[in-house]
């Protein structure tokens, strides 16, 4: 999951022309899908992956063009902050969408929702499911039908420049609390700060929730749980470590600044995932590559967990070549080509036939990364689930910033996802 801000809200409008989209054609998919058994016209798809990332993603999607050499893939790629929005407005506009994009586990039950997804059960897209891992397939799914093919599994870890660590003296922290207690040897013989903390994304405060054994909602039983205890004390973790200095924040921009603090080894660890592994390695830091450990995310006072994140590939209901598309799902889902991103990018496939493949397998990143996704929290699959995020957003600046308290900024969430949640306790 990634890496931008999460948390839009679909309007009024968006929602009213769903049926439409789905009705129509929609972007400039080409003419045909199918042309005596041959896949031709065009498949456009928009990719989401970062600058570290692209340059493979596009690769890869044109591969798909010498099996099918009547069909022209259309690369776009797609800032994931602006790309939830974008989708939308093009699909309830009926204009511009692509065929296929690579979407983020949150938002497929809200693309669904609203109309502007194909399901896939029983098309070519869905190929081999059993050897999808279980916990892949999740996000996939919404009120009974599959809108999404599992492409990329992730979670958070805690990133470290064992250098730093190793010069202060200090062994990695497995609790927040012995982070904050390392944070001033850190200091004093490095230089550097002890921790970059994502005050810009309501994702990378998961875990300080899950540590305190807390969570957004219990969707089965329709529940809002975040303004409980563990909720304040969550909040308070994140205003503590900025406080006494043991962590840096932003507003805004924490991606781009995260990692270059994490480069630049002007911060010691940073809570981040798989997709920013070739990216941190590019930094002066880690010139020798060695010098990144990752570790499992620090635990709060009663428990520990990271959220389950991940990429699934998703088929637009208006495009005008649904068989090619169906096609291009299958083999960006396949797994030669889930073992040609991790080799290239140490990306965690979701098949579980790859993580047997020798160079999978004796990757140093699926060791830990593999594990983790295994313990990872399943967030609530829900239309409204990428919603949840953006109260979440708002209280935390309110709480870094001082405008608010960690029992105010608890509250005004919980009475936030009771609106959103019309039937929610």
């Amino acid at each position: 999951m990634r890496r931008g801000i999460r948390g839009i809200t679909a309007t009024a409008l968006v929602a009213g022309l769903a049926l439409a989209a789905t009705a129509c054609g929609g972007g400039d998919s080409g003419s045909g899908g199918d042309s005596g058994g041959e896949l031709s016209g065009t498949v456009t798809f928009w990719d989401t992956s970062n600058d570290a990332e692209k340059a493979t993603y596009r690769k890869l999607a044109e591969g798909f063009q010498k099996e099918h050499p009547k069909v022209h893939v259309k690369y776009v790629n797609v800032p994931f902050g602006d790309a939830n929005a974008k989708f939308k407005n093009a699909a309830g506009g009926n204009s511009g969408a692509p065929d296929v994009m690579r979407t983020e586990v949150a938002w497929v039950a809200d693309f669904a929702n609203l109309g502007y997804l194909a399901p896939l059960d029983g098309t070519p897209a869905l190929d081999k499911t059993d050897d999808y891992l279980p916990q892949a397939v999740g996000s996939t799914k919404f009120k009974g039908k599959t809108y999404a093919a599992p492409q990329v599994i992730d979670t958070l870890g805690l990133f470290y420049n064992k250098k730093l660590l190793k010069d202060a003296g200090v062994e990695v922290p497995k609790t927040f609390d012995e982070l904050a207690k390392a944070a001033k040897k850190i200091k004093a013989k490095t230089g550097a700060t002890a921790l970059y903390l994502r005050g810009d994304d309501p994702y990378w405060f998961l875990p300080y929730l899950y540590g305190e054994g807390g969570d957004m909602v219990n969707a089965r039983d329709k529940v809002v749980e975040i303004d409980d205890g563990a909720g304040v004390r969550a909040f308070k973790t994140i205003k503590g470590l900025v406080d006494s200095k043991a962590a840096v924040t932003d507003a805004t921009d924490g991606q781009e600044n995260q990692l270059k603090a994490l480069k630049d080894g002007t911060v010691a660890m940073a809570v981040d995932g798989p997709w920013d592994i070739e990216g941190a390695r590019a930094g002066k830091a880690f010139k020798d590559k060695k010098n990144l450990g990752v570790a499992p995310v620090p635990g709060g006072s009663t428990a520990q967990g990271s959220p389950q994140g991940g990429w699934n590939l998703s088929v637009y209901a208006g495009s005008k070549n649904l068989q090619a598309s169906y096609a291009f799902v299958k083999y960006m889902s396949s797994a030669e080509v889930q073992q040609q991103t991790n080799e290239k990018l140490s990306l965690l496939p979701t098949r579980k036939s790859v993580y047997e493949v020798p160079a999978v397998k004796s990757n140093e990143m699926v060791q830990f990364f593999k594990p983790a996704v295994d313990g990872a929290v399943q967030r609530p699959w829900i239309a409204e689930g990428n919603s949840l995020f953006e109260p979440v957003k708002v209280q935390m600046n309110k709480v870094l910033t001082g405008a608010a308290s960690p029992e105010q900024a608890a509250k005004a969430t919980g009475d936030a996802y009771r609106k959103l949640l019309k039937d929610y306790k």
